[in-house]
Parts: structure tokens; C-alpha cells; sequence
């Protein structure tokens, strides 16, 4: 039988992963809160449920890269489509709904097993509003962060595209397997900037061996801050998670909240070296606007 330590990848392997982070045979597929997901057939690519973490009851939202969307072809190898957006967003709302009454030190954890290729940008998905479902989820993750729920994502494998922008950057903290294990993380592969911004693809090669904005890769990202932390084993997720829930929990009890999140990235960022110029233009427009603020805010002095 196979050990976490002779495991090379978890690419593709999402439903693995699951076992490997929670609390053994504790992870209830399709229930979260008073939400059972009862149709096999609504996004299939999504795997939601509620497991235990150190004893503690979190909500799992994973990609199943088994699984085919016979509706919908181009969602296949943990692409996130129209359903499976939508799918996770009810799973997220379902979390926030089951705790609405809880102090904030008693909301649920929300885990994200991150292992997506991409959207499913088909024609089909595009006529029908792929981009709603997944700003759907996006904001369901947003509104459960504002409202304290702990949100960890851990990615296992690719972290890609606009699926990345939908399931793990609403995370307050977000977790990377290290670069050896095949994790890729990057907004959009170089042949696609070099098509937008008009530059030749060997000028963007240059570019990424050292500026971490065009590289992709779970260090490079680790220096922009969107990376909290580089976990250096399969054996070791499970206690790096645990202990992110724990830090973050912590962090919202004493209204640290601007640490956390995609606000809380970006100083990270900054700090590390990634993102040096962000508090300039950050110091710039926050000058702009307080110069014209009187005209266009109420209440502005």
C-alpha cells in the first residue's frame, strides 16, 4: 500500500486529499447544515460535505477531477463549471445559514482542497452566465470571511485561472504543497498575457525566472503574499491546516480581520518583497480621493 511518503503528486487526487487532511472516516459527502445536495447529476465536479478537523466540524469544498459533467463537456480533470460554482456557492451559504446565531469564536471552518485546471468556458456556459456562478461563489466565500467563518484553502495541484479566483482567493489564508509535488499556481499562462498585452512570448520568459508577477508556482506566489504558507510534505498538511484554522480564528477574535484575506495578502506581499509598489499606489489614490472625497461622498469632511 502506498504511504503518504512515497506519494509523489496529489494532482487530480482531491477526494484523497480529503482523507489525508480530516479526521479519519469523518467526512460526510452532500450534507452541510440543513443543506443535503441530493441531485448526483448538479456538478459533479464539486465536492461538498461536512468533516471533522482535530474534532472540530468544518465544511469541505473540493474538486473531483474523476469526474465528467455529461451537461456540460468541458468540465472534466477538476475544471469548475457552471454547476459546480453554484454548487459550492450553496454549500458556503448553507455553512453561514447553519451558524447566523454563533458569536464568532463558534463559527464553522470552511476547508478548501484546491485542484482546478480552470473554469469550463464553453459556448454553452458562456450563453447561460458562467461568470454569475462564479462571482456567486466568490461572494458566498466574501460574505462567509466577513462573518467569521475561518476560511483555509490548501492547494494540492493547480490553482489556475479564474477556478483559482472563485475557490481559494476569497480564502483568508491560503496554503501551497510544494513546488515538488506538481502544485502549479498562476492567474493566466504566459501565451494568453502575451496575446492581451501584445509583448513576444520570450520577452514574458525572461520576464518570469525572476519577477514573481509573471512566474508561476507556488514560491513565486509565496512571495506576491498570496501564499501564507509553502507546506513541505503530504504527511504535513494536516497539521499546517489545523494550525492556519486555529491562527485565523484567533486572528478575527481579536479584530485583526484586515490581516486576513486578499487585504491582508497584499501587505504580506509587500512585506516579503513581492508587491513593493502596491502601498505607493495604495498612499496615491487614497490622496486622489480624499481631495475630491467632499464632492462625491456624504458626510465626507
Amino acid at each position: 500500500m502506498e504511504t503518504m511518503e512515497d506519494m509523489e503528486t496529489l494532482l487530480g487526487q482531491g477526494r484523497q486529499a480529503i482523507g489525508l487532511i480530516f479526521d479519519p472516516d469523518s467526512f460526510t459527502e452532500n450534507k452541510v447544515g440543513a443543506k443535503t445536495f441530493d441531485d448526483p447529476d448538479f456538478g459533479p465536479g464539486a465536492v461538498v460535505g461536512t468533516a471533522e478537523l482535530d474534532g472540530k466540524p468544518v465544511t469541505v469544498i473540493a474538486n473531483d477531477a474523476d469526474a465528467f459533467n455529461e451537461k456540460f463537456p468541458v468540465v472534466y480533470a477538476g475544471v469548475i463549471g457552471m454547476e459546480e460554482a453554484y454548487k459550492m456557492a450553496q454549500a458556503v451559504y448553507a455553512t453561514v445559514a447553519a451558524d447566523a446565531a454563533k458569536p464568532k469564536a463558534e463559527k464553522q471552518a470552511i476547508v478548501l482542497v484546491v485542484d482546478t485546471p480552470g473554469n469550463g468556458p464553453g459556448k454553452t456556459e458562456e450563453i447561460f452566465g458562467m461568470n454569475k456562478a462564479t462571482g456567486a461563489y466568490q461572494l458566498a466565500l466574501a460574505e462567509a470571511r466577513i462573518a467569521g467563518h475561518p476560511i483555509v484553502a490548501m492547494v494540492i495541484g493547480r490553482a489556475i485561472s479564474g477556478a483559482f479566483l472563485c475557490h481559494g482567493l476569497q480564502a483568508d489564508q491560503i496554503l501551497s504543497l510544494d513546488a515538488k509535488f506538481g502544485t502549479m499556481i498562476h492567474v493566466m499562462p504566459l501565451t494568453s498575457i502575451s496575446r492581451i498585452v501584445k509583448k513576444d512570448i520570450e520577452v514574458l520568459e525572461k520576464l518570469a525566472e525572476g519577477n514573481p508577477v509573471f512566474a508561476a508556482g507556488p514560491q513565486f506566489f509565496y512571495r506576491l503574499g498570496g501564499v501564507e504558507e509553502i507546506v513541505p510534505t503530504i504527511e504535513a498538511m494536516r497539521a499546517t491546516v489545523i494550525a492556519h484554522v486555529a491562527e485565523v480564528r484567533g486572528r478575527k477574535a481579536n479584530g485583526e480581520d484586515d490581516t486576513l484575506g486578499p487585504w491582508g495578502r497584499g501587505a504580506l506581499g509587500a512585506e516579503r518583497g513581492g508587491r513593493t509598489v502596491r502601498p505607493e499606489v495604495i498612499a496615491l489614490l487614497e490622496k486622489e480621493l480624499d481631495a475630491v472625497a467632499s464632492k462625491y461622498l456624504p458626510g465626507a469632511a
